[in-house]
């Protein structure tokens, strides 16, 4: 039978549609064209990008490459703070920076073909660059996140990650840090640790190590979509710490590992990642593959069919199907 479901914390539902379940194989879809002659993120063509702003090398060559966006979604020009006019026109300059991080220099290669210590130098970088962008006082949010196939969004092949530092909060994040926060006054505890104690042991479970927990969430939206959280209370991806890191990049490396025996899946990845050490907010990131569409009800009602129940994705993730 179908079932309606609400999100842990935030007012989020799902309609997880089981009756229209696929097995994992069914999913599959077409690899696209992946032409590395006309890619100018590959070696070669540094000239065509604009100028780097920082890289990561090895011996002569590099291997992570940060630049500016070529098209960007915000400048660091206007007017930044947001006004109200006539009571309805809300606005203000799309005041920011938008950045790309060329995941690697070997064209091809997908987050889960690499190292789990190259992983852990992307993840630096993501740091790095939160800790750059945040010093501007006008900068209210640095959204991390990776788009990966032409239905999740990316316009470019070659493996890449991007970072939008803007100013405004989001409000997918204030409903989340909105919610988070009522949880712990009401229960002087953090949500997501809460979460992580009852998921890390339910039939939603992907996997566990020294240091992380991976479950599917109760209320996904996505099939196969994976909730990964550092079991440490943390508000920011910056607060990991060496080992933290490194496990946190194995994990993330064996779940889109294991998502690639469905073929060639689209995806995005999300960081949801603060800067001030809370007490209610838990760093996390979320793995959403894109292998249905949303539509009409999807869209009026904010509500999503999800056809893969999350229970059944845990099982696919720890070979139990």
């Amino acid at each position: 039978m179908n079932e309606l479901r609400k999100d842990y914390i935030t007012d989020k539902w799902v309609i997880i549609a089981s009756e229209r379940s696929k097995r994992p194989h069914e999913f599959k879809t077409p690899k696209e064209e992946n032409n590395a002659q006309k890619c100018f993120f590959c070696p070669g063509k540094e000239h065509m990008t604009p100028p780097e702003i920082c890289k990561v090398e090895k011996g002569s060559k590099w291997i992570i490459r940060v630049i500016p966006n070529k098209f960007p979604a915000v400048t660091p020009k206007g007017i930044a703070d947001i006004k109200t006019d006539n009571t309805f026109y809300t606005y203000a300059s799309a005041y920011g920076r938008h950045e790309i991080v060329i995941d690697t220099n070997e064209h091809g290669k997908e987050l889960e073909d690499l190292t789990e210590r190259h992983i852990k130098k992307i993840l630096e970088i993501f740091v790095q660059r939160i800790d750059v962008l945040m010093k501007d006082s006008q900068i209210d949010y640095v959204s991390i996140f990776k788009n990966k196939g032409k239905s999740a969004g990316a316009s470019i092949a070659h493996a890449h990650s991007q970072i939008i530092a803007y100013n405004n909060i989001p409000s997918a994040i204030k409903n989340e840090l909105e919610s988070s926060y009522r949880y712990y006054v009401l229960n002087k505890k953090c949500a997501f640790c809460d979460i992580i104690s009852k998921e890390k042991n339910s039939h939603r479970r992907v996997l566990e190590t020294k240091d992380t927990v991976a479950f599917t969430p109760y209320a996904s939206r996505f099939p196969f979509e994976v909730w990964l959280f550092p079991k440490r209370h943390i508000a920011g991806i910056g607060e990991l710490n060496e080992d933290e890191l490194l496990d946190f990049s194995a994990s993330l490396k064996k779940i889109l590992t294991k998502l690639k025996e469905i073929g060639n899946v689209p995806y995005n990845i999300l960081f949801h990642s603060m800067t001030d050490n809370s007490k209610n907010f838990h760093f996390h990131v979320e793995i959403l593959p894109r292998l249905t569409v949303w539509a009409g009800f999807e869209l009026e009602t904010g509500t999503i069919i999800n056809p893969v129940s999350p229970e059944d994705a845990a099982k696919f993730y720890r070979n139990e199907m």
